[in-house]
């Protein structure tokens, strides 16, 4: 009988591809990057299943190029936009992501992102390796309290949740949030205040994002929308970098539009700016951090997120249901 095949399209966390290679066989990408298209065509000929990132673009012609026996693409990600859809369920393939395990680890780096510009600790780090510190000062860094402020959610799915739930519980924070459907258990349990978008920004300390990167949401944040900010208002997004207007950021960061911004994700990955001049001018700001997608990366979740696609490509090759079925 033939072992069937996987594909894994990058190294990640041992504890799932263990479990898979006791089963199937399984052939890793030996780089430490991600391949290119060239490269994913010429690996996965023949293959059942395809453990993928989203630094991995899976079209029609990498899904035909795997040939008649694919049977499952196993998203290494809560987000599938690097997927053709349309083409998978024209194929009959199976669609899987990992959602759920990584939700209080992004949550809780959102939170690291919106402490560290509020209190200005990236400033101050690098403010301490220079030596210019000579002593204590009542001025030095002064930067803003959370409690107290209001923290404006934008998209309120797994993540934004948690991220809401730590912002009362744990900061004393208030809360808005702003979603394609209300929840009323949710607004009575945190006293939170459901706004339009345009509501949100305009009375929001903080602007948390955690909507999926859709034609809908591409650019959701942009010039009129940072028009509409506090000039004291911080932006955190921790989603998809195309959510936000990257130059449109820019600019409010340049002009102080806003106070700051704390950034995980971008526009143009793996590149700090779409343009070499963009990347340039993001680089002189001192009102903006940024983290190079790492929101969940702990041992932890990475772990976990590699244990659930192992389940998904194993339920599906054995003709079982997938836990986290996208299609």
């Amino acid at each position: 009988m033939r072992k069937k095949k996987i594909f894994v399209t990058r190294q990640v966390p041992q504890s799932g591809i263990l479990v898979l290679k006791k089963i199937f066989d399984v052939k890793i990408n030996p780089y430490d990057r991600a391949l290119s298209k060239k490269e994913l065509i010429k690996n996965v000929k023949g293959i059942d299943a395809l453990l993928c990132l989203l630094t991995d673009q899976i079209d029609a012609e990498i899904i035909n190029a795997a040939g008649d026996n694919l049977r499952i693409i196993a998203n290494y990600a809560v987000g599938f936009n690097n997927i053709d859809l349309n083409y998978a369920k024209k194929r009959n393939i199976i669609v899987t992501n990992t959602p759920g395990v990584l939700t209080d680890t992004v949550a809780e780096h959102a939170f690291a992102l919106m402490m560290s510009i509020a209190c200005r600790i990236v400033e101050a780090d690098k403010y301490m390796r220079s030596g210019k510190f000579k002593g204590w000062g009542p001025m030095l860094f002064l930067g803003d309290d959370l409690r107290g402020k209001l923290l404006g959610v934008i998209g309120l799915g797994r993540i934004g949740y948690a991220v809401a739930q730590k912002a009362v519980n744990g900061m004393g924070m208030k809360l808005a949030y702003n979603d394609i459907k209300r929840d009323i258990k949710f607004e009575k349990k945190y006293k939170a205040k459901y706004l339009s978008k345009n509501q949100l920004l305009k009375k929001s300390d903080f602007v948390s994002l955690h909507v999926p990167l859709l034609p809908s949401t591409k650019h959701l944040i942009g010039h009129r929308e940072f028009a509409m900010m506090k000039k004291t208002a911080y932006l955190i997004n921790t989603s998809r970098g195309p959510i936000v207007d990257e130059r449109a950021l820019l600019n409010a960061l340049e002009k102080k539009k806003i106070r700051g911004a704390a950034l995980d994700v971008f526009e143009c990955e793996p590149l700090l700016g779409c343009s070499l001049e963009v990347k340039n001018r993001f680089k002189q700001l001192n009102n903006a951090i940024f983290t190079p997608h790492i929101a969940s990366a702990s041992n932890e979740t990475r772990s976990r997120m590699s244990e659930v696609a192992a389940k998904n490509i194993i339920a599906v090759l054995s003709g079982k249901k997938p836990l986290n079925k996208v299609l």
